[in-house]
């Protein structure tokens, strides 16, 4: 009987903490106590530790054995600890030789019948632990194909405890998992049964959603019920870019976190479009717990975060996005430390003008200007001034719904945006950015150059048009991103003009 350590390692927030779980084997009064500032699910484990020894084939003797798991002053939460559990106390025990386990990583969570179970976190912890000399990783069967995804270090998976003993014992190898190339995990492009050549008329709405994508800007559409804002927005997917490699990992790390990843297919190959109601929660749109998890800011990185009835939304939760708009990420600070969360999204909103929707159309609208100003005024001005582009929905008339033009597809569409994010690609290689909504004041002087007539005009809008600082960058980088899908490096007035039009929020909003 004796002592052995094992190496695990839990998520964090967004950061990998490594935990040395050690199992000690005395003569005692025979317990099995668990310690180290444990949840109530790794409390737990001891007894599904137990039982499932038991059911593999091996007696445990009455003996005394404590297990630790440090460091005892960090909180531990989730079942990925099973496994690494099992193995320091059958080490211990001297069922398995404890040398066997010197750098290896172990996570995996036990059902009492011994079998092993998928667990969360496994992408970013062995992405981790390749950086930190580790050099092989045992987990559940069914999570090898994701950790095999890091391609850094050696992936063995094991479907119950007794394989993982055999293992050990050096009787039976573990499966790998077989090796696949980036490109094997690109799918064909996905088919979509919506396309915005359904949408009859609205040309004008399809170019700011355009330009909105093309440059990933910020969108909001306003307009009365039934003119589309919805239509449109959902179909922003059938024309976002390919993911590249690095954009898929970030987002693939992000649903390993959340638990989202299909085991069997576990790489990203689609940008995420999340739609969000407006009872949601401010934790449940920013993240937060006690041991913070991802948000929906955080689940739509790298795609689209949609937004639909946006004067619906109560102000305190929309007033949580206001640092991800600007940063491009989440900071939750706890009792016990600063978590960050990374969301880099664009911003999708639609909202009605008034509360029955018809406001400025006065045969229509039954809303007192009271209440019209009270309904926008649910939307703060600080949170407007993060809008790139407002585009005013208006009613389709029955000879656009009767006309046989269906206007621009989204293969047409698609095919721009994806020449204007070359561009982008092209001019930012040496940036640490990607999109034209990225650049900081800096980047803007550099990439934004405006002509002496350009100016003039940026100069008469700021003063007309009442900008801030923020919008007239903001601006400047929507009529680059106009510059960019008429494939011109020269900004010109007529794209300062079309972004200066996408203004319109001030003047539907006021100052509310």
């Amino acid at each position: 009987m004796g002592f052995c350590r094992v190496i695990s390692a839990s998520v964090q927030g967004f950061c990998v903490e490594f935990v040395q779980v050690e199992a000690d084997v005395s003569n005692g009064l025979p317990v099995f106590h668990m310690v180290g500032y444990l949840s109530s699910e790794v409390k737990e484990a001891a007894e599904r530790v137990r039982t499932a020894i038991r059911n593999t084939g091996i007696l445990l003797p009455a003996k005394k054995v404590i297990v630790n798991i440090s460091p005892a002053d960090r909180r531990k939460k989730g079942t990925a600890f099973d496994l690494p559990v099992a193995a320091a106390v059958l080490a211990a025990l001297e069922v398995v030789p404890s040398g066997q386990f010197d750098k290896v990583l172990l996570l995996g969570e036990l059902g009492l019948d011994g079998r092993l179970c998928p667990v969360e976190g496994v992408l970013p912890i062995v992405m981790e632990a390749a950086g930190h000399g580790y050099e092989t990783c045992i987990l559940p069967a069914a999570n090898m194909k994701e950790g095999a995804l890091a391609g850094s270090m050696e992936i063995l998976g094991a479907e119950n405890l007794a394989q993982v003993i055999a293992w050990a014992r050096g009787k039976k190898p573990l499966k790998r998992p077989e090796k696949t190339a980036w490109e094997n995990h690109v799918h064909e492009r996905q088919v979509y049964d919506i396309d915005y050549s359904d949408i009859q008329g609205q040309e004008g709405v399809k170019r700011a959603t355009l330009v909105a994508v093309a440059g990933n800007h910020n969108l909001l559409y306003i307009g009365p019920p039934g003119a589309g804002k919805t239509m449109m927005a959902k179909r922003v997917p059938t024309i976002l870019p390919v993911l590249t490699k690095e954009e898929s990992m970030e987002i693939t790390k992000i649903y390993s976190v959340a638990g989202g990843l299909r085991h069997d297919s576990p790489m990203a190959v689609q940008r995420p479009y999340r739609e969000v109601h407006h009872t949601v929660t401010r934790q449940a749109l920013a993240g937060g717990g006690r041991i913070p998890s991802p948000g929906e800011c955080t689940l739509a990185h790298n795609g689209v975060l949609f937004l639909d009835e946006l004067a619906e939304f109560p102000r305190h939760v929309l007033e949580a996005l206001r640092q991800p708009l600007e940063e491009r990420k989440v900071r939750l600070t706890r009792q016990r430390g600063a978590y960050e969360f990374p969301a880099d999204f664009m911003l999708v909103a639609a909202s009605n003008p008034c509360p029955c929707g018809y406001y400025p159309d006065l045969n229509k609208c039954t809303c007192t200007d009271y209440q019209v100003q009270s309904y926008l005024g649910r939307v703060s001005q600080p949170f407007l001034d993060r809008i790139d582009i407002c585009s005013e929905v208006p009613r389709v008339g029955y000879e656009a719904l009767a006309g046989a033009s269906k206007g621009q597809c989204s293969a047409n569409m698609r095919a721009q945006v994806e020449a204007a994010r070359e561009r982008q690609r092209y001019r930012f290689a040496e940036e640490s950015i990607r999109t034209n909504t990225q650049m900081n004041q800096e980047q803007i002087e550099k990439y934004c150059m405006l002509t002496p007539a350009g100016k003039r005009m940026m100069s008469q809008a700021f003063e007309i048009m009442g900008l801030t600082a923020r919008t007239y960058y903001k601006t400047l980088k929507v009529a680059r991103t106009a510059a960019d899908l008429d494939d011109t490096d020269t900004i010109k007035e007529e794209h300062l003009a079309e972004a200066l039009s996408y203004r319109t929020i001030e003047k539907t909003f006021g100052k509310g």
